[in-house]
């Protein structure tokens, strides 16, 4: 007798329910993150596996992880590349596919032609503590063909959690009645114990290792007992480099079932008196529609910017709606903005950094590059 499937579809009402907590609302370092996951959503832990695991294997959910928050523990930035129209595809893949330092890879547009529209390709970058982020973006921009390149640092981190599902039908200008957070980006300095545990959280979840006892096989992975790793990573979570427990969803494609989980993604632009970039980044972070939010500083290529954030839906005409919203909002705020932008997302690859400096001194290597050529420098921010 053949086993009956498991329904897929974001629209059951059971998956939905698992996908509204499991995408960004277990927060911090969970020790059963199933058992978390089963409490808030009131879905029985047992079906709460076979719906993960079923959903994982047909590549609805695109990895099950622990995150970090990395600003925190490697030097990164958002870059934006300025590459010929005829090397554009060719640099989207060499950093998708190719470069292990490169997480979101996307190519967007702007609708009129305006500051930084020539700035097609942007990515997330990182490279591990002790080494210069300047120079390894120097040696990508010759690999890829840039012809310039803008790294712009996270200096506050406002808001960071996907949540797709539980935005959907989200109404322009919804927002939480208190301020967002904002969250400082200096590093953390970890042993190397820490370090086989980070290790060891951050790697993906296969169908196969979805349990009740998530960590025992991976604190193994530490040479530590399930006790010693749980006290480690509770250490990593007061040092504040642990994110969030998560199931990501494949946002930037069509599903196995035909749906898909976001049509658009918008980078929101704002420009901001200088002393306001906190509140204002607040303010934004507010609204529920917001994924990621953060003070950047474009500079004069993107016309002085200084606060950005993320939203995705599926209709463009409601995304700008709710960029409306979140305008209006600043200015009653009594928060001037100068200038405004959208850069809309087209095609797309996410994936998470690699943050150690082990793989990327064997990287570097592999690549024929020094090493010690990419090492900061005394002086070096």
């Amino acid at each position: 007798m053949t086993a009956p499937s498991i329904p897929l579809s974001l629209d059951d009402p059971v998956n939905a329910a698992i996908l509204a907590v499991s995408e960004d609302r277990l927060v911090g370092f969970q020790q059963d993150p199933i058992g978390a996951i089963a409490e808030r959503s009131g879905v029985a832990p047992e079906l709460v596996l076979e719906r993960l695991r079923g959903m994982l294997e047909a590549g609805i959910i695109r990895r099950i992880r622990q995150t970090l928050l990395a600003t925190n523990l490697a030097s990164g930035a958002l870059c934006a590349w300025q590459v010929p129209g005829d090397r554009l595809q060719d640099a989207f893949n060499y950093l998708a596919r190719e470069d292990p330092f490169s997480g979101h890879v996307v190519i967007r547009s702007t609708d009129p032609v305006t500051a930084g529209s020539a700035y097609r390709l942007w990515t997330t970058l990182k490279v591990p503590q002790g080494y210069a982020l300047d120079s390894y973006a120097a040696w990508l921009a010759g690999r890829i063909g840039a012809e310039s390149w803008k790294l712009m640092p996270a200096r506050v981190l406002f808001a960071l959690g996907v949540g797709h599902v539980r935005r959907r039908g989200m109404e322009p200008g919804a927002r939480a009645a208190t301020v967002g957070s904002s969250v400082g980006t200096e590093l953390v300095h970890l042993d190397e114990r820490q370090w086989g545990v980070l290790t060891a959280l951050k790697r993906e979840f296969a169908p196969a290792e979805l349990s009740r006892d998530l960590w025992r096989a991976r604190a193994a992975d530490a040479g530590l007992s399930r006790d010693e790793f749980f006290e480690v990573a509770a250490g990593l979570a007061g040092l504040g480099v642990i994110g969030r427990f998560s199931t990501f969803l494949e946002h930037a494609k069509e599903l196995a079932t035909g749906e898909r989980v976001t049509r658009y993604n918008a980078l929101f632009h704002w420009a901001v008196p200088a002393g306001m970039e906190i509140a204002a980044g607040q303010e934004v972070a507010r609204h529920h529609i917001i994924t990621h939010a953060y003070w950047r500083e474009g500079g004069p290529e993107f016309a002085n910017v200084n606060v950005m954030a993320v939203a995705h839906g599926m209709e463009k005409e409601l995304v700008v709606a709710h960029k409306a919203a979140i305008d209006g909002h600043l200015r009653e705020a009594a928060i001037a903005i100068h200038y405004t932008n959208v850069f809309w997302g087209g095609l797309s690859e996410i994936k998470p950094s690699e943050i150690s400096p082990v793989v990327f001194r064997q990287w570097c290597e592999a690549n024929g590059i020094d090493p010690g050529s990419m090492a900061m420098e005394e002086g070096d921010a």
